[in-house]
C-alpha cells in the first residue's frame, strides 16, 4: 500500500470536516500544521513527517518536497499504544507494535518517533508521527525539545478552539439581541396603536358625553371593552414569555388528567366561540393522563385553541377540536380547525422569537405570534415536542407530544379548584 498524495485545495474537497486543522489555518499563509511538522522535522533531524487528528478525514504530510495530504485510513487511531506517555521511541515497548501498524499504511521507515497529542483533561486529539530512512537514533534532547514544542501545539489549539466557541456565542447572542430588539419594537407598536384608541374615545365619553345618544355610548363602551381586554391579554404574555426566558417560571410536573385542561379551557373560550359562529369541541377523553406541570399545559392548549377560534370563519361551518390520544411515544393532544390555514413559509415562522406582526383573524383580532413562542417554552419545560400541520385554505392542526403518566409520580386525578383564567 502506498501513500496516495493530494495537493491542498482542489484536490481536499472535504476539507470542511477538518476542524482542528482549519482552526490551525490549514488552508491559509500562516498554516501552523505545516510550520509545527517542517520545524519538528528540522529539531530532529527526521525526513518526514505526518500528523493527524481524530475524526478528520485527511493526514498532514510534510517533506523537504513540501506539504501535502492523504485521506486518512480509518485504522490510524493510535493513541492505545502510548499507553499513557507522551511519545514512543525505540525504548517503548509498543514500538515495534506501532511500527508494524503504520507500515501497513505504506509508511516504510528506519526509524520512527511518535507524539501522542493530548488537551489538558487527557483526551488524545490526534498523533504526530516521524520517521525517515537513517540508521542514527533520534536524539533524547531533541525529543524532548519537540516534546515541548508538541505541548505548545496543544496549548494553542485548546486557546484557538476556545475562541471560536467564544466567537459562535457572541455571534448567535448578538444575533439574539437583534432579534429581541426586533421583537419588542412589535410589541410597542401593537400597545401604541390601541392606546391611540382609547385615548381618543376616552376623550370623546368625557367631552362630548351629552352630544352622545345610547347607542354610540354602547358602541364606544363595547370598543373601549375589547381594546382593553386585548391589550391586557398582550401584556400578559409578555409578561409570562420574559419570566419563561429569565428561568422565573417553576416546573413542577404532576400525574393529572387531561381532561381537567380541556374543559378549564373550554369553559373559558365558548363565550368566544359562540360569539364568533365556531363549534367549539373538546373530543378528550376521560382518563388520559400527562406528566406535566398542569399550569402549563392548561395555558399551551388555551393558547392553541384562540389562535384556532382567530382563524376560523365566522359564517356558521367553522369548528375547532381538541383531541387527544395515547400510545408508546406518549399523549399526543392536537387542536385542529378548519381556518384559514397556512403557507409554508408561515410555518417556518412559528415558534421563533423573531416574530412579524402577525395577520388577523377572521374578526379582525390582531396579535404578535407571542403566545405560540411561550407556548413552545412551555412544551420544551415539560419535555414535550410540537409541531404544525396546515394548508392554505383547509385549516391547520396543532399536534403537541407529552410524557404519559406512571404510577411512580405524583397523581392529581380529582377536580381542580377553581381557577384563574389563564391568559397567553
Amino acid at each position: 500500500m502506498k501513500m496516495q498524495l493530494l495537493e491542498i485545495g482542489s484536490e481536499t474537497e472535504q476539507l470542511s470536516a477538518c476542524k482542528i486543522s482549519l482552526l490551525l489555518g490549514v488552508f491559509t499563509s500562516t498554516n501552523q500544521v505545516e510550520r509545527f511538522l517542517k520545524f519538528a522535522r528540522k529539531m530532529l533531524g527526521a525526513g518526514q513527517a505526518v500528523l493527524a487528528f481524530h475524526n478528520e478525514p485527511y493526514i498532514w504530510y510534510s517533506s523537504p518536497h513540501g506539504f501535502k495530504a492523504f485521506c486518512s485510513p480509518c485504522e490510524t487511531y493510535l493513541s492505545s499504544y502510548f499507553e499513557g506517555h507522551n511519545f514512543i521511541d525505540h525504548q517503548h515497548h509498543q514500538y515495534p507494535n506501532l511500527v508494524q501498524h503504520i507500515s501497513q499504511f505504506g509508511v516504510e521507515a528506519n526509524r520512527y518517533l511518535a507524539f501522542d497529542l493530548r488537551i489538558n483533561d487527557g483526551t488524545s486529539i490526534g498523533q504526530a508521527l516521524f520517521f525517515d530512512q537513517q540508521q542514527k537514533l533520534f536524539d533524547a534532547e531533541d525529543i524532548a525539545t519537540v516534546s515541548d514544542f508538541t505541548n505548545s501545539l496543544i496549548h494553542i489549539i485548546e486557546l484557538k478552539a476556545e475562541h471560536a466557541e467564544l466567537k459562535e456565542m457572541y455571534e448567535q447572542q448578538a444575533a439574539l439581541n437583534f432579534s429581541k430588539t426586533k421583537f419588542f419594537q412589535i410589541i410597542a407598536h401593537d400597545l401604541r396603536a390601541p392606546f391611540h384608541g382609547l385615548l381618543g374615545f376616552s376623550e370623546v365619553l368625557a367631552q362630548e358625553r351629552e352630544t352622545l345618544d345610547e347607542s354610540s355610548v354602547q358602541s364606544i363602551s363595547e370598543y373601549l371593552y375589547d381594546t382593553a381586554q386585548s391589550t391586557y391579554n398582550l401584556l400578559e404574555s409578555l409578561l409570562n414569555w420574559a419570566m419563561a426566558e429569565g428561568g422565573r417560571f417553576i416546573y413542577h410536573p404532576i400525574n393529572f388528567e387531561l381532561k381537567q385542561s380541556s374543559k378549564i379551557v373550554s369553559n373559558v373560550l365558548n363565550s368566544l366561540a359562540v360569539k364568533k359562529n365556531i363549534q367549539l369541541i373538546d373530543q378528550i377523553d376521560e382518563g388520559i393522563k400527562v406528566y406535566a406541570d398542569i399550569n402549563m399545559i392548561t395555558s399551551i392548549i388555551q393558547n392553541l385553541v384562540s389562535n384556532a377560534l382567530k382563524f376560523t370563519p365566522t359564517d356558521g361551518t367553522g369548528r375547532v377540536i381538541i383531541h387527544a390520544s395515547e400510545s408508546d411515544a406518549g399523549v399526543h393532544i392536537s387542536v385542529r380547525d378548519t381556518g384559514l390555514g397556512m403557507s409554508q413559509a408561515q410555518m417556518d415562522q412559528l415558534f421563533q422569537q423573531s416574530v412579524t406582526a402577525s395577520i388577523k383573524g377572521t374578526a379582525g383580532e390582531k396579535g404578535t405570534g407571542l403566545g405560540l413562542v411561550l407556548c413552545k417554552r412551555f412544551i420544551d419545560l415539560n419535555h414535550g415536542q410540537i409541531s404544525v400541520d396546515s394548508r392554505e385554505g383547509e385549516g391547520t392542526t396543532f399536534n403537541v407530544t407529552l410524557p404519559a403518566a406512571t404510577n411512580a409520580h405524583q397523581a392529581l386525578t380529582q377536580e381542580p379548584p377553581k381557577t384563574e383564567k389563564v391568559k397567553v
